[in-house]
């Protein structure tokens, strides 16, 4: 069956740090991309954290440039936000700044950030998404910034992917509503997330972890066994009141690459 909708939609993909959209939603992106859809990839921050060798500024500068090749395999743009690394947080000044994002890109769809999971930033990220998506259409509501855009005609459709390792802080497994098979684009999310050469140097140091794709790799084995694919990425719909209710990300990929599941 082919996707239900087919007037290309704007899409932003918003997560705390540079590749952390490739591991949890590479996949999906690629689809949306290949189907024609405009996606912007965003980090809140440039990953300046992330090295034991190098200054904040410096390892920034590369994580940027590393980001920027991972959209361009994806088909997607790329920017960060420019938060920095553990200091991502739900506060007034924040919340302005990513209404702003959200206005200057004016998407249809969303894709962000689990409300639970192993990192503040990720948890942060989330919760100032979800309250962004609120925002951003309220006309009185001033970002200022020095170069507004105009709020949104709508609030855009929110979805939530995958927590790192498919569980919450507790290592409990969190279960989507759908799931995305990504057998025919996996090599193009693995292509994605292996331009992140640093990272996988800094989880060498600091998580004695040297199994960066592998990791990823299970991860999507795992998520596809939950229905019968091979390979697989999560996602849930926000369903709280007045956000929109109908399912635009699974209309856009189509039945033939989603799975439905049941949560208890």
């Amino acid at each position: 069956m082919e996707p239900k909708t087919k007037t290309p939609k704007r899409i932003l993909a918003i997560h705390a740090h540079p590749d952390d959209l490739e591991i949890t939603s590479g996949g999906t992106l690629n689809r949306l991309a290949a189907l024609g859809h405009h996606i912007t990839m965003v980090t809140l921050a440039p990953g300046d954290c992330g090295t034991a060798e190098m200054g904040p500024e410096e390892i920034a500068a590369v994580r940027r440039k590393e980001a920027a090749r991972s959209a361009a395999v994806i088909g997607a743009e790329y920017f960060c936000a420019e938060f920095r690394d553990v200091a991502i947080f739900s506060d007034d000044p924040s919340r302005r700044r990513v209404v702003e994002v959200l206005r200057k890109t004016r998407p249809d769809l969303i894709i962000t950030a689990p409300p639970v999971d192993y990192m503040c930033d990720h948890e942060a990220t989330s919760q100032l998404v979800r309250d962004a998506v609120f925002a951003a259409p309220i006309p009185n509501y001033d970002t200022r910034d020095p170069h507004p855009a105009a709020p949104l005609a709508v609030m855009p459709h929110l979805y939530f992917t995958d927590p790192n390792s498919n569980r919450d802080r507790d290592f409990n497994v969190v279960m989507p509503d759908f799931l995305v098979d990504i057998k025919d684009v996996f090599e193009k999310k693995r292509e994605a997330l292996s331009q992140h050469e640093s990272q996988r140097n800094w989880l060498r140091k600091h998580h004695g972890v040297d199994e960066y794709l592998m990791m990823m790799e299970r991860g999507a084995r795992e998520r596809g066994a939950l229905g019968g694919l091979e390979l697989a990425e999560g996602f849930r719909r926000y369903k709280g009141h007045p956000y929109p209710e109908t399912p635009l990300l699974e209309e856009l990929l189509g039945d033939e690459v989603i799975v439905r599941l049941k949560r208890a």
